[in-house]
């Protein structure tokens, strides 16, 4: 099942010294989801936050806490992270030897449980926890750094993944190096969910924000739209919204 596109910013690219004050913002300018990158500096060469800051910046927004887990082992911290505020908490595959008993420990918790993979790890690590899961998260960049740029040959995973997926209610989401110029790949590809950091928080003031989360959603439904009216069609290509538009 494919819900609406809901657009997701990355507080990783955000002004950590005026950290409330950049989500009060971009929840005005029309952001679906926050979207937390924990990074632990052993898992992925960088270090974010952890459960004490997403816990001091909840009050700040209703909108759901989508908190990514870089981090490894990481069962032992999900339920501060859940008492922290998260709605969904997504896990890596490739962190922990046993991902069904941490799916289920998610759930167990009361939250939504999702399931991310790196750009080398193929579909195929998912299809045992599908009935697990709640969200799957593709990376399109290796993860431990904001800023890097798009990993086209992940498009084919996003396909693959959304026929997996069929009609179960999992919302499937990128994370790596989204903007405008590949949200209509990524969205024909099968996406609904969009994580954006760099391409949200450039400019200054809530009017930039609104407008780049509103261009990568516009161009995120064009591609949607483009794939209805072509269901034969080749994943499409990096920088083709802009000739669709």
């Amino acid at each position: 099942m494919t819900g609406e596109i809901v657009v997701a910013p990355s507080i990783l690219a955000a002004d950590f010294a005026r950290l409330g004050e950049q989500i009060a913002a971009i929840d005005t300018a029309g952001a679906d989801w926050i979207h937390c990158d924990v990074m632990d500096g052993h898992f992925v060469p960088n270090i974010s936050f952890g459960a004490d800051v997403i816990k001091a910046i909840r009050p700040m927004t209703k909108k759901i806490f989508d908190v990514h887990l870089m981090i490894a082992p990481v069962d032992p911290y999900l339920e501060a992270f859940a008492k922290a505020g998260a709605d969904f908490i997504t896990i890596h595959a490739e962190a922990g030897a046993h991902l069904d008993r941490s799916l289920q420990a998610i759930r167990a918790l009361g939250k939504k449980a999702g399931v991310s993979l790196c750009p080398a790890t193929p579909a195929s690590a998912i299809e045992y926890v599908l009935d697990r899961i709640d969200l799957v998260l593709v990376m399109t960049v290796n993860p431990g750094f904001g800023g890097q740029s798009f990993l086209e040959s992940q498009l084919p995973k996003i396909e693959r993944i959304k026929a997996m997926i069929g009609d179960r209610p999992i919302r499937l989401e990128v994370d790596g190096g989204i903007t405008r110029d590949n949200a209509a790949a990524v969205a024909a590809a099968g996406a609904d969910t969009l994580v954006a950091g760099s391409a949200v928080f450039r400019g200054k003031s809530v009017a930039d924000y609104a407008a780049n989360i509103e261009a990568i959603r516009i161009a995120a439904e064009t591609g949607r739209v483009r794939k209805r009216q072509d269901s034969s069609a080749q994943p499409m290509r990096v920088g083709e919204a802009a000739r669709i538009r």
